[in-house]
């Protein structure tokens, strides 16, 4: 699918306050890894992963979704009252009802008329909501959209360390749950816009899809626990992605190797192996990639816009650059977008 008339008119990320290494966690396990003869360091060495963040105690995720979406606001530099919908796209929620997106309206003092729900699709959940309100856009139905996101792995990390604490914990319930240890916490917003209405914005081309659903259990997550085989879900997700980029280079024209028409690559980023796995097996430059993992592991939703924001902010990003956005989500789904800056 491709759009002709949707651009990004501001993108704000917010860094959650408090710095988690991967040492810290593995200390609190110190027990059970010396029980089960395992590395004190196999965290970070077998992720990459070397810190992540929470918030604070307490601190919910409508509250950090309304910290990037207000920051969006104000780049935007438009009356709020003119957002036509606010979806927001988070794994962690306040409450399983009401919608997180209706407290963020409220939080933001959106209008009456704004459209608010909340969008899930794991990993994919903010490419699926730009999606959505990029179909909007084009059609008619609105002059702008919001979608915010706020992610936080302190709770389910949390239950996790407890669990894995057990002296009754064993090597197969640890490896399940090593992925819990990876993901990290953050918060982003993205206002998009009829093209007309944004000649200094960045160009939305579209979007391709794939699924791959016969995989929908080789990851599956709770409020305080989340289950993964990692090896699997790699090597399924890989054959997705793969399967996704060739979609995406038809649509997109997109080119690799010594002819890469590509500028920057936004990698949905689970762990460096994860990186390295799928830039090897798609014949991307790694050059070309942000590595946001190391110190903010797997933001889940979150991971593809907040690196896109710190790519921007640092610089990587240039007037007509062409930017990837690429993402997998448990289900399986794959999601690979076009951004011209």
């Amino acid at each position: 699918m491709q759009y002709q008339n949707v651009s990004i008119l501001s993108l704000a990320h917010v860094d959650a306050p408090l710095r988690v290494t991967s040492a810290d966690i593995m200390a609190q396990l110190t027990d059970t890894t010396q029980r089960l003869d395992m590395r004190a360091d196999l965290l970070e060495t077998a992720s990459g992963i070397v810190a992540r963040r929470y918030w604070d105690d307490g601190f919910q995720p409508s509250q950090a979704a309304a910290l990037a979406g207000e920051k969006a606001l104000q780049q935007a530099g438009i009356d709020r009252s003119r957002i036509g919908i606010v979806i927001n796209t988070s794994v962690c929620r306040d409450y399983i009802e009401p919608s997180t997106a209706c407290i963020v309206h409220d939080r933001l003092g959106l209008s009456k008329d704004c459209l608010n729900f909340d969008l899930g699709n794991a990993c994919l959940g903010f490419l699926s909501g730009m999606q959505m309100v990029g179909n909007m856009i084009d059609r008619g139905q609105i002059d702008y959209g919001l979608i915010v996101d706020g992610e936080s792995a302190r709770y389910v990390q949390e239950a996790t360390i407890a669990r894995l604490k057990s002296g009754d914990t064993t090597l197969q319930d640890f490896r399940d749950q090593f992925a819990t240890l990876t993901l990290g916490s953050g918060a982003v917003a993205m206002v998009m816009s009829r093209s007309a209405l944004a000649p200094e914005g960045h160009a939305f081309r579209g979007v391709v899809n794939q699924a791959a659903t016969q995989h929908s259990g080789l990851c599956r997550g709770q409020v305080d626990s989340m289950y993964t085989d990692t090896k699997q879900l790699l090597m399924a997700g890989l054959t997705l992605a793969t399967e996704t980029f060739e979609r995406a280079q038809h649509e997109f024209g997109w080119t690799t190797g010594p002819n890469a028409n590509v500028d920057e690559y936004i990698l949905h980023q689970v762990s460096g192996a994860h990186t390295s796995g799928l830039c090897k097996t798609l014949d991307l430059d790694l050059n070309k990639v942000m590595a946001l993992f190391p110190e903010f592991g797997n933001i889940g939703p979150a991971a593809v816009p907040i690196t896109l924001s710190k790519a921007a902010e640092s610089g990587r990003l240039h007037k007509g650059s062409r930017v990837a956005l690429m993402g997998i989500g448990s289900g399986l789904n794959c999601s690979m977008a076009e951004i011209v800056w």
